[in-house]
């Protein structure tokens, strides 16, 4: 994933689709700064301030339960390629650890970031998708997710970032070049899946590699439990 959310290729719904989809990691939709990339991932225009997660938000890993408010946060986004309901209740579950959600004093959840780590590569952690509820954008909340959950991954050894984003998603590609910025990374970008392989009318899929990470990345007070 956003800031903006970017796309993602819809999961099929039946279960061995759904991992065969997970395991392969189809385009990422949730980043939000790249320049080229593939499509949707983050729903959050620039920020004009920096969230204080001590004072109106929380931050923790998703549930289950919340698997239907994801889905239809990403269907709210506009701009996101809406996976099934049954594919964020199942992501909730499986890849929980991996993933990032804001909720707000009510318990509502204000933005989420669902990643996870390559099977093959358990040093890079992929963001798939980004999500910020109209009532937060604007604030710097794609971002903050962002860190938070990429400072977790560190701690299991992460030391790349990666995501797609397709060419005209200009607020994910600044997002991902800022968070490269600051965290003294090198940002690299390459056709993932064309559009050949995506099918007609989907844009290409740019991957956007950050790292190696050893910047000032920071977890904030409120953060994700360990």
């Amino acid at each position: 994933m956003q800031s903006e959310l970017h796309n993602t290729v819809p999961f099929v719904l039946t279960i061995v689709g759904f991992f065969a989809t997970v395991v392969g990691m189809p385009s990422g939709d949730a980043s939000d700064s790249g320049s080229k990339g593939p499509a949707t991932h983050v729903v959050e225009k620039r920020s004009t301030g920096r969230i204080d997660p001590s004072g109106d938000l929380s931050f923790g890993s998703p549930t289950p339960a919340e698997g239907a408010e994801l889905w239809n946060l990403a269907r709210e986004a506009g701009n996101l390629d809406v996976n099934s309901r049954y594919a964020y209740l199942l992501w909730c579950r499986d890849f929980a650890a991996t993933s990032v959600v804001a909720r707000d004093r009510q318990g509502t959840i204000a933005g989420f970031i669902t990643g996870y780590r390559r099977p093959e590569a358990p040093d890079v952690y992929f963001v798939w998708q980004v999500a910020v509820a109209p009532g937060f954008r604007r604030r710097g909340l794609a971002r903050t997710m962002l860190d938070q959950v990429v400072l977790r991954m560190r701690s299991n050894g992460v030391r790349f970032v990666e995501t797609t984003v397709t060419p005209d998603n200009k607020a994910s590609m600044r997002l991902f070049e800022s968070f490269a910025e600051a965290n003294g990374a090198n940002l690299t970008r390459d056709v993932l899946f064309s559009e050949r392989e995506l099918g007609s009318g989907h844009e290409p899929e740019v991957l956007h590699r950050i790292g190696p990470i050893s910047g000032p990345t920071r977890l904030l007070d409120g953060a994700l439990p360990d």
